[in-house]
């Protein structure tokens, strides 16, 4: 299958509108790590609490950011997560300590600034835990069961998470959802001790800023060792220039798509570092397909300019290159409509990637070579004229 047959664009001559295009979107990037949003990096790599919460209806970002502010919070990063319909948001606390007490303030914190209306006296049903709930139940004893009462209130407690966190996704707005699931004296019971809020914290996760360091460092050594073994590598298989270009070419890609998360404010987070290490390799490989064609078509068309070769070569490949980036390009965009929060930054650096990656090794690997030739030649002639008048 072929999108296009003996197509002649003169890709070489539009090298500079190229060159404008890659140094306005790398400029801009630039300019956004340096002087504006500086590289957003994620709790992966600066440290850091998560704290996951559902909401029981739509959330007021605006409101949360307010209440955040007024409890102290005032570096606190509020976004949505998941699905619109889940109503779930995630909070980004700047506290990096890795103990076990990190993980209890993080949650307090937020489930405190959250209960503004929280009636005295009472737990939150929504935010207490199993061995809370547990814990009262024996104290209370609502069903009076004897020697059996640790074992049974257990079951009850567990009745009443599960109904909670898996049929009603996190959040009760009403003690007659626990009716059926739980015992009916149990069930009864709990209004004297519980009250129900309209928002359950998920799940907290903490980063310290000492492992956020080290793994900086590694992501940083994983892209320089790819990049490094890419220009061995293309220098063994072609020329040295060749693996330069190559280099050059992934750089460049690189730059522009951390650039374009800076401009979006978008947190790079490990998932991204896997998605740009994997820009890497697909667009060494369809660089690799563009080199290889060029250096078949050199031995073939000896006495053609090296420009020409590699505009026939563009052109030559230009159907595969559609076929396999435009395929590529939809499963990703696919990914990062379909595939939820969790993917958004992975699937968006690949979107990203997938279109930068598959114009550059046209438009900057390509061009490069010629530069490199036509250097060489000057070069040459330059020696032959001086070697002429010192004689």
């Amino acid at each position: 299958m072929e999108f296009f047959r003996n197509t002649n664009i003169d890709f070489l001559g539009k090298k500079w509108y190229f060159l404008a295009f890659s140094l306005v979107f790398s400029v801009a990037g630039l300019f956004s790590m340096l002087f504006w949003h500086h590289i957003p990096y994620g709790v992966d790599f600066r440290g850091g609490t998560l704290v996951y919460v559902k909401f029981s209806h739509t959330p007021d970002d605006n409101a949360l950011r307010a209440s955040m502010d007024h409890a102290g919070l005032h570096d606190a990063k509020i976004q949505r997560f998941g699905p619109v319909p889940d109503n779930e948001v995630l909070i980004d606390l700047d506290v990096q300590e890795t103990s076990e007490q990190a993980l209890d303030r993080g949650k307090t914190q937020i489930i405190n600034t959250l209960e503004t209306n929280a009636p005295a006296g009472k737990q939150d049903l929504n935010n207490s835990s199993f061995l809370a709930i547990k814990n009262y139940l024996m104290d209370k004893d609502p069903m009076h069961l004897g020697s059996d009462a640790d074992q049974k209130y257990g079951q009850q407690a567990q009745a009443v998470v599960d109904t909670r966190d898996k049929v009603q996704g996190g959040v009760l707005s009403s003690f007659d959802q626990l009716k059926g699931p739980v015992d009916s004296a149990v069930a009864a019971s709990l209004p004297d001790a519980f009250f129900l809020s309209d928002f359950g914290v998920r799940n907290v996760e903490i980063v310290g800023p000492q492992v956020g360091a080290q793994l900086r460092k590694q992501a940083l050594l994983a892209t320089a060792y790819s990049l490094a073994g890419m220009l061995i590598y293309l220098g063994f298989r072609f020329e040295w220039i060749y693996g330069v270009a190559a280099v050059v070419t992934v750089f460049h890609d690189t730059l522009i798509t951390v650039g374009a998360f800076s401009l979006l404010n978008k947190d790079i987070s490990l998932t991204v570092i896997a998605a740009i290490l994997t820009l890497i390799g697909y667009s060494n490989n369809d660089t690799i397909v563009v080199f290889d064609r060029i250096r078949e078509n050199i031995k073939l068309m000896r006495r053609e300019r090296l420009s020409e070769i590699v505009n026939r070569s563009i052109n030559q490949t230009l159907s595969r290159t559609i076929l396999t980036a435009g395929l590529t390009f939809l499963t990703v965009l696919a990914l990062y409509l379909f595939g939820g929060e969790v993917l958004r930054g992975f699937s968006l650096a690949l979107v990203i990637g997938i279109l930068i990656g598959t114009y550059s090794s046209i438009a900057i690997a390509a061009p490069i070579l010629v530069a490199y030739q036509d250097w060489r030649i000057d070069k040459g002639k330059r020696a032959a004229t001086m070697s002429v008048r010192a004689r």
